[in-house]
């Protein structure tokens, strides 16, 4: 089964499938409209999908500016974690990321999210400050995380 994913750009006719991760992973989730100005309308941003059979299962958002990526979602559904996928999936928004001359990659992550944490330290991520009151669900602070590329 693992050999039928495959990685690609998202389209137009992906953001309904991207939604519903959405939906499925986050308290606040982003809006259609947010993703389609996302994908359509923002020139610096780059959407990657996984999918299983021709179907998105997960999804990687990156802004590309100058030398810098910064990463600004990351979902799998529910029914397909813990299969190493989110890890396959940052992999290629890095490999996407080099390929367009980004020299450092950003994110931010949860405090308490230890399991996504541990998923960018292995990828080389370090933590590089807090963003206090960062989520509006709750006003959870975000570690900032940075690898060199």
């Amino acid at each position: 089964m693992g050999e039928a994913y495959t990685f690609r750009l998202a389209k137009v006719t992906d953001i309904e499938d991207i939604v519903g991760i959405e939906q499925s992973s986050f308290t606040v989730p982003w809006s259609k409209e947010a993703f389609y100005r996302e994908i359509v309308e923002n020139q610096f941003a780059y959407y990657l999908v996984i999918e299983d059979h021709f179907q998105p299962i997960g999804y990687c958002g990156i802004w590309l500016v100058m030398d810098e990526a910064h990463v600004t979602n990351i979902a799998i559904l529910p029914s397909y974690r813990g299969r190493k996928l989110g890890e396959q999936l940052m992999k290629e928004a890095i490999k996407l990321a080099k390929r367009h001359g980004a020299q450092t990659m950003t994110l931010e992550a949860r405090v308490s999210n230890h399991v996504a944490q541990n998923l960018y330290k292995k990828l080389g991520f370090e933590a590089g400050g807090i963003r206090k009151n960062y989520y509006s669900d709750n006003g959870e602070d975000a570690l900032v995380m940075w690898v060199e590329l």
